[in-house]
């Protein structure tokens, strides 16, 4: 997929090619800008689409022509190679926002916490708790995203996407999603979908929040879990401790030129999590007790963060373009001046570190593009 660079590709150059309606395409164009990370190349073309139809159009060209496609919502979930896409990028910005009673509608390209912002306004709730995320709406059910107790896939009826393979737009329900944790259908196959608008169930709670599920929120909040408190509560409560953890965007902080949590949480079978605590007893003592959920009968969840942290790699951690947060250990970020594969050396260093310590190994988040971790 990834081509070497020209040299007008290493300048960074972004040449006008033509303009198809209201499509704006150009060549040799940087996709950093694209990205949270602000890393990675160029790509051959890029193709920015406002419309459904725009965006099924490009996809089609890509198909038909054999030439790769790389897709870009917010650019959240991404790391892209320093030689950039040899193929055409299609950066999906369409817009739409629309709220019948409670079932809300989001075009692929809305942005998400602006998005949950306005389901708060409008006091309906099931989604306030994932204030702050950032990224495009289209990209929620890809990765069922979840933060603080909620994911999407409790909320989501209905994904409307273009199947590449019958090229047709298709209406997928909820439970032909396959959602799991931080997975689902469209990225089992991310060759096939592309998520063009998603539709969600919320709750009409008289200006409340879902019930807590989360024992930080509930904690900052002085609640016990379970409990509803204001929806808007919610939301600043969230983006409050988002926020402390540099998980809330902001051009000038550093802590958040990041993809957010790099490593998902590890699942264990539950002779892996015994192995994995024999590991701990031997590293930190007896009294020892690492992070365990529930997850799924035989499974235990355990905390990456926490792996990262007791393996010796302490927020700040790095001396080198790329470095862990200051403010949360499972953010890493880009310094300012970062290369891809300065970040790449850092998450390999985290992965070998934690798994030379602990047996486990831990898996990113973010998808690769060009590159492998």
């Amino acid at each position: 997929m990834v081509g070497a660079s020209s040299s007008s590709r290493c300048r960074g150059l972004s040449v006008p090619s033509r303009s198809l309606g209201r499509v704006q395409e150009l060549h040799d164009a940087p996709l950093a800008p694209l990205t949270t990370f602000r890393l990675g190349g160029p790509a051959t073309r890029l193709v920015t689409a406002t419309t459904d139809a725009e965006v099924i159009a490009a996809v089609r060209e890509a198909d038909d022509a054999g030439t790769p496609l790389l897709l870009i919502g917010g650019g959240s979930n991404l790391v892209i190679g320093d030689k950039g896409f040899d193929g055409t990028a299609l950066h999906i910005a369409t817009a739409g926002f629309s709220l019948d009673g409670t079932t809300l509608e989001l075009a692929a390209g809305e942005i998400w916490t602006d998005a949950v912002a306005r389901t708060v306004e409008a006091g309906l709730a099931g989604v306030e708790c994932l204030a702050g995320i950032p990224g495009s709406a289209g990209a929620t059910p890809i990765q069922n995203v979840g933060a603080y107790g909620q994911e999407v896939s409790a909320t989501i009826t209905e994904v409307t996407a273009y199947d590449r393979r019958s090229r047709a737009t298709v209406t997928l329900a909820n439970a032909d999603c396959a959602f799991s944790y931080r997975h689902s259908r469209f990225k089992a196959e991310p060759e096939r979908y592309v998520v063009l608008r998603v539709r969600f169930e919320l709750e009409d709670a008289a200006g409340l929040s879902a019930p807590l599920r989360y024992a930080e929120t509930a904690r900052a909040l002085g609640v016990e879990a379970g409990d509803r408190v204001p929806l808007t509560t919610a939301r600043e409560t969230v983006l409050k401790l988002r926020a402390g953890k540099g998980m809330v965007l902001d051009p000038e902080d550093h802590d958040t030129w990041s993809a957010g949590s790099f490593f998902t949480n590890p699942i264990l079978t539950d002779g892996e999590f015994a192995a994995f605590r024999s590991r701990v007893a031997e590293r930190l003592g007896e009294s020892a007790e690492p992070p365990a959920f529930p997850a799924g009968e035989g499974h235990v969840k355990t905390s990456a963060a926490w792996l990262i942290d007791k393996a010796g790699f302490t927020k700040g951690y790095g001396t080198g373009p790329a470095r862990i947060s200051t403010k949360h250990t499972l953010a890493l970020t880009n310094r300012g001046d970062a290369t891809t594969e300065d970040l790449l050396a850092l998450a390999r260093e985290v992965v070998a570190g934690v798994h030379e310590a602990f047996g486990v190994t831990l898996v990113n988040e973010p998808v690769t593009v060009g590159v492998r971790l």
